[in-house]
């Protein structure tokens, strides 16, 4: 073989190896732009810089956050990228302990029009205690930010975060499309002000499954829009259970659809499964919604339904519901209330539920003190044993 022909031979040769490793998965390290795993050190540039570098690799890429704890600001990471992107965290991502640090921006994280995305692994820890502290102490404070925020993401997997102490919402997704959701932990106090767990809204297609979260507020927020959301073996308390709603906030408002909740426990908690609309019009609804294969240990209101939602009890609106509620089912769903009132059915005076199924429930109060059921303008069918005693009109 001549000189040039063994030349040719090792170009071919070293533009095959690159075109083969050009194809290979890509780790972005953000401490290789920067970073410090010391927890004190601001590594939100430098995880920035990460995620552009990744978000523009032709092939697949992974930001890798290491071991070790991280100090991170407010921070977007923003898609689409150009292709399947992991961001893998190992070690603990920790907001600034000033509160004020946050300004009025409403989140912490924010992932925004991300696609083809997974969300895998960390802790994230918001260190909120002493925004609970101004709150509950009548101060001026900042509004507060969600911890974990996805606006218009599509086709996300996010996997074994666990998120503590959020000043506002822990997981938000908004405006979002085929999110798979697994194996999450959200934790705040019991006492925490307005910690919500995992919030959905103008969503569809979204699952959350074998997840915990115990937390300050509702373990589940279903807000309008949000349509084919499945939550599946979740164990929820301390916190306020799962709420569809608050709805009513506005006149023009999008229904909820085609949301199922089984195989779940509660414990503890202020509320079981409750949806909530303020007494004042809206082209709201909800329709479609299965709460099944449900175990509440001593949860205050296991079933309820509260179209004239005003928690503050001062300036409420004074109208009637105009949210449509109709074919919900409550099915095998047994255990302890905390309130003997364990079964709360207060539809709207002018829509009255419409299609409200129970079917073998038993909720006991205590020994010797049966529970009651309360209806107003609620009608539906009863099947198998009802306990409390059904007070559903036909």
């Amino acid at each position: 073989m001549t000189k040039s022909n063994i030349a040719l031979s090792l170009l071919f040769t070293l533009l095959t190896f690159i075109d083969v490793s050009t194809s290979s998965p890509s780790v972005f390290n953000v401490v290789s732009f920067g970073a410090k795993p010391d927890g004190v050190t601001d590594s939100t540039a430098a995880f920035l810089k990460a995620w552009q570098a990744a978000c523009v690799s032709a092939a697949s890429a992974t930001v890798m956050v290491p071991t070790g704890t991280f100090l991170v600001k407010v921070i977007t990471f923003t898609g689409p990228c150009k292709s399947k992107l992991k961001f893998q965290v190992a070690g603990t991502i920790v907001a600034p302990a000033n509160y004020w640090a946050f300004g009025n921006s409403g989140y912490w994280i924010l992932f925004n029009k991300v696609s083809k995305m997974s969300l895998v692994g960390g802790t994230f820890d918001a260190r909120a205690s002493g925004f609970w502290a101004c709150r509950k102490s009548g101060q001026n404070c900042p509004p507060g930010v969600r911890s974990i925020t996805f606006n218009g993401a599509k086709d996300v997997t996010i996997s074994g975060v666990k998120s503590l102490n959020s000043q506002m919402s822990h997981m938000t997704l908004k405006g979002c499309t085929n999110v798979a959701v697994r194996s999450i932990k959200l934790v705040a106090p019991g006492n925490s002000p307005n910690t919500d767990g995992f919030g959905v809204q103008d969503s569809t297609g979204v699952t959350l499954t074998g997840s915990t979260i115990q937390t300050g507020d509702d373990c589940v927020s279903i807000g309008p829009g949000t349509r084919n959301f499945l939550i599946s073996k979740l164990n929820c308390g301390p916190g306020h259970g799962v709420s569809i709603g608050s709805l009513a906030k506005q006149l023009n408002e999008a229904g909820v659809e085609n949301v199922t909740l089984s195989n779940s426990v509660f414990t503890g908690t202020q509320n079981g499964v409750r949806i909530k609309s303020w007494a004042r019009a809206s082209t709201g609804f909800v329709n479609k919604v299965f709460f099944q294969d449900l175990i509440m240990k001593n949860v205050q209101n296991p079933i309820i339904i509260d179209q004239n939602y005003c928690p503050t009890h001062q300036g409420c609106p004074t109208e009637h519901s105009g949210v449509k509620i109709s074919q919900v089912t409550y099915k095998n769903i047994q255990g302890t209330s905390a309130t003997q009132q364990a079964m709360n059915l207060a539809c709207s005076k002018t829509n009255p539920c419409t299609g409200i199924t129970l079917q073998d429930i038993k909720l006991t109060y205590n020994k010797g003190t049966p529970a009651t059921s309360y209806c107003f303008n609620a009608r539906g069918t009863s099947l198998g044993v009802i306990q409390p005693t059904s007070c559903l009109n036909r």
